[in-house]
């Protein structure tokens, strides 16, 4: 079996919310479902997937706003980590990025997923103090009852 990873299809809706759940990624404040749709509508081009045999079996989400790049839903389905998956599927969004001109790329890790920060460790990610703040604008509820 060969991995591919390639643009998001909107048919891949279920298993990708599937996998986001498996991974741990789903929060109740954010409707995965609607956060797909939202991407759908900017740079949809940069919510990556890999696939294996048709099924989905890693994501990413990138965005480009002229000043840096941000990386979002970075996820492996668990039974295959691993195997590089979640590395290609940063190293692809991180090209992309780059021919779009983009020349620093940021995430967020939650404190207490060593696992997530000793991964973007390996890849050269390095950590800097900031105080992360936001405002919901819109209010999306519980998500599809999670």
């Amino acid at each position: 079996m060969t991995i591919h990873i390639r643009p998001f299809e909107e048919h891949q809706t279920s298993e990708v919310v599937a996998l986001w759940r498996a991974a741990g990624l789903t929060r109740p404040w954010n409707d995965p479902h609607l956060d797909i749709a939202r991407k759908l509508r900017v740079q949809p081009e940069l919510f990556l997937v890999a696939v294996d045999d048709g099924a989905v079996i890693g994501t990413v989400m990138a965005g480009y706003d002229g000043h840096r790049g941000w990386l979002y839903y970075l996820a492996a389905a668990p039974n295959r980590r691993g195997e590089g998956i979640g590395r290609r599927l940063v190293e692809a969004a991180e090209e992309r990025l780059l021919a779009l001109g983009c020349p620093k790329v940021q995430l967020m890790v939650r404190p207490e997923n060593e696992a997530a920060r000793g991964f973007y460790d390996s890849l050269g990610y390095e950590p800097f103090d900031i105080w992360a703040t936001g405002k919901r604008l819109i209010v999306d509820g519980p998500a599809d009852g999670v």
